[in-house]
């Protein structure tokens, strides 16, 4: 391997020779190429090829050249990366509201709304597109499926898409079926003229029946995944109100259901804030919450005849869901009041939390 290629990724690596040696007699191009840079994919190694980017004793090569043995290989430059491109798939929709203007969608756990900005489309051996796996199953494929016409205010990779929500959050979500509507709409969140309520149950008793958190909120600079109300600078302000629903005392401890109103959509908000104050959503182990809610101490000390086989629970998702959105329809002024009710999984975790022990 040439030196100074060592743990060099190909976005990073300089043009570069390389001597085929005798023993690589018989392998094809782009497998042999694919063992000289270390850390790049087969995928990027093609698309190298297919740009023409990579000779054999000063000729363009072909991915599938089978070398002799001697040939004097040069790596011109990194790939130039195709654009990330929403694709359209068919996958289910639970469509709330729909009109000319937009459509109002109840988005399950697990779902990304549109793709991450690592992903990228790339090609296989064959020099056939290859989308990658980041890019796929989103809300944006699902729509794009199913409607005709989105805004593109967003951009290619946002079409309709006017706010978020976390992957394992589901409930409501505004999308955009014009630009009309989504500037509109986007003025309506920048002027917090929109009333978005979720349910959320989190671990611990909540004294008290209402309360505001207002802490801003920054990347957590140790653990980027994460959001935090502790940076002393670089934070966004952040606003969040609560209100209890329901108290829970159980065998698997204390729980409070909240309904949160927030009048800012940062990243991650209702999460942050309520771990900010001791009180972690029930599931979201990324901020602080167990990832298996065990049954108290005292029945885990019953004799073996009285003990429930049941002594402890899970969710793989978090506790927390988009149930209401209140707002003025963008074109005409009419008042538009949605609701979604608790997706079963979530319905049913708080039934076995409140089950007769």
């Amino acid at each position: 391997m040439t030196a100074g290629l060592e743990a060099v990724t190909l976005e990073q690596m300089p043009a570069s020779s390389h001597t085929v040696p005798d023993d690589a007699a018989g392998q094809r191009l782009d497998a042999w190429l694919v063992t000289q840079l270390e850390g790049v994919s087969r995928a990027r190694v093609q698309l190298l090829l297919t740009q023409h980017s990579v000779l054999v004793n000063g000729e363009p090569a072909k991915r599938s050249l089978r070398l002799e043995g001697g040939e004097q290989v040069e790596v011109l430059r990194e790939p130039v990366l195709p654009p990330l491109r929403a694709v359209p798939e068919e996958i289910p929709l639970t469509i709330v509201y729909e009109d000319d203007d937009l459509s109002v969608i109840d988005k399950p756990a697990g779902m990304l709304v549109h793709a991450g900005a690592g992903a990228r489309d790339e090609s296989d051996e064959d020099g056939e597109p290859v989308v990658d796996s980041r890019n796929t199953g989103t809300l944006v494929n699902a729509l794009l499926h199913h409607y005709q016409q989105l805004s593109t205010a967003g951009g290619e990779l946002r079409p309709g898409i006017v706010h978020r929500l976390d992957r394992q959050t589901s409930g409501l979500i505004i999308v955009a079926r014009n630009d009309a509507a989504h500037l509109r709409l986007s003025e309506m969140f920048a002027e917090r003229k929109l009333r978005k309520t979720y349910l959320a149950l989190v671990h611990g008793e909540v004294e008290k029946a209402t309360g505001t958190i207002n802490a801003p909120i920054g990347r957590d600079m140790i653990r980027r995944t994460r959001m935090t109300t502790r940076r002393t600078s670089g934070n966004r302000s952040a606003i969040s109100h609560y209100k209890v629903e329901q108290r829970l005392t159980t065998r698997f401890g204390k729980f409070t259901l909240l309904k949160v109103r927030i009048e800012t959509g940062r990243t991650h908000q209702i999460r942050v804030h309520l771990a900010s104050i001791g009180h972690s959503i029930v599931g979201d182990t990324l901020y602080g919450a167990p990832q298996v809610i065990r049954a108290d101490a005292e029945q885990k000390v019953m004799k073996k005849s009285r003990r429930r086989a049941l002594d402890t629970l899970s969710l793989d998702r978090n506790f927390l869901h988009a149930a209401e959105l209140v707002f003025a329809h963008p074109r005409t002024g009419a008042q538009i009041e949605l609701s979604s009710p608790l997706p079963p999984e979530l319905a049913d975790l708080l039934l076995q939390l409140q089950a007769p022990e």
